[in-house]
């Protein structure tokens, strides 16, 4: 594969997550090793309280207009277009809204909404007021939010559980490659619900307390909520999306293939995307969801193609695993810390021991120096899901 002559830019952010209510307050937290939103709740899981990353931010009214659509979803998504208002504005008036895209990526979507209308059908036979099967459809989200600014270019939801949003950013290059539209909303938004939270600790997959990304007893995820929304377009700005890598390996339902041949396939396809060498990257947000097994899988796909030299944390313990979500905040990570005038990447969170046992890393013990602004800064931010389904991006300055 060659790199495209073509570039691309991800020109404006809106975000909300653990870490902040705005870009700039993730910003800031994230340096500081501090996230407001992660804290110990009850009421998810029966008989027991587990750490979950909250959204904080008073979240804008849903319009009753749009009623049918009406989540803690869509309401994070309008939060994350309230922030960019005014350069999606400027869109409409340069494009017109026919030449808009939204692409959007979710696992959740209304779900939680769904499960409360389920409560009191049971206990009093009928749904709340207000309630439409739509507001839970895995479909909404990207619907919702086109709705919501009067866009009407091509608007759609992928769901391939916690690549979602990595593969929306994908999925928008290619309509502005196909030229169907000059600019894509791309991103992704999950809210906290407790078939999720259930599901997890039904696999064991959920941590007694903080999650500990590649630490010697690291014992599963904390689940998270939140929403990125990017600009992209062909617009020359500060962040290009250089490169993106996807495989499915179809290895488990729910397991990862315990070599990471597919993770491995997708870091590799980002870096031929983006015509570069795997010494070009000066940075790699690791998926690390801290299980064992996912944890592991990555640490060897990860020796594979960098060895132990190229610098890498996992954000996990900060935002928590915000599943369809997490691949646009984690890539929204990477574009405030490639433009970020500290210039460089905060350390990775070790609350034990790292695991001694797993291949040899990169992981950030400390600081890391990046290169001075406006000399080219290269961060990759893998994405590894359910199924075997994996995308990487490269992202750079």
């Amino acid at each position: 594969m060659t790199a495209s002559t073509t570039e691309y830019y991800l020109n404006a952010l809106g975000m909300c997550c653990a870490l902040g209510d705005n870009p700039e307050a993730v910003l800031s937290n994230l340096h500081a090793g501090q996230a407001p939103g992660m804290q110990q709740k009850s009421g998810w899981i029966p008989e027991r309280d587990v750490h979950v990353g909250t959204v904080q931010a008073a979240l804008p009214a849903w319009p009753e207009t749009l009623s049918d659509f009406a989540s803690r979803n869509s309401r994070l998504l309008a939060e994350a277009a309230r922030q960019i208002g005014p350069d999606i504005q400027r869109l409409r008036q340069r494009y017109g809204a026919d030449r808009i895209g939204v692409v959007i990526g979710s696992s959740t979507s209304g779900i939680a909404e769904g499960e409360r209308a389920i409560a009191q059908s049971v206990s009093a036979g009928s749904v709340p007021s207000g309630y439409h099967y739509r507001q839970q459809e895995i479909g909404s989200p990207a619907l919702a939010l086109a709705r919501l600014l009067e866009l009407s270019g091509p608007a759609y939801t992928i769901s391939t559980a916690c690549t979602s949003s990595a593969r929306a950013l994908a999925s928008g290059r290619n309509l502005l490659q196909l030229g169907l539209c000059d600019a894509v909303l791309v991103g992704g938004a999950d809210s906290l619900c407790r078939l999720t939270l259930n599901g997890f600790a039904a696999l064991d997959a959920v941590s007694a307390g903080r999650c500990r990304p590649f630490c010697v007893d690291r014992d599963g995820i904390n689940v998270g909520e939140g929403a990125a929304l990017f600009v992209l377009s062909r617009e020359p700005g500060a962040v290009r999306l250089l490169g993106i890598g996807e495989s499915s390996d179809a290895h488990h339902i729910s397991a990862p293939e315990p070599e990471g041949r597919g993770a491995e396939a997708a870091m590799r396809g980002a870096l031929a995307d983006a015509g570069m060498a795997p010494a070009a990257v000066h940075y790699i947000n690791l998926h690390g969801t801290a299980t064992p097994l996912n944890d592991a899988m990555e640490s060897r796909a990860v020796h594979r193609v960098f060895g132990d030299q190229t610098p890498c944390t996992s954000t996990k313990a900060l935002t928590g695993h915000t599943l369809g979500a997490a691949g646009g905040i984690e890539a929204a990570l990477c574009w405030l810390l490639l433009q970020d005038a500290r210039g460089e990447v905060p350390a990775q969170r070790f609350d034990t021991a790292p695991d001694p046992d797993l291949a040899p890393i990169g992981l950030l013990h400390g600081p890391l120096a990046l290169p001075a602004a406006g000399t080219g800064r290269v961060m990759l931010s893998n994405s590894f899901a359910f199924g075997g389904n994996n995308c990487s991006l490269l992202l750079g300055t």
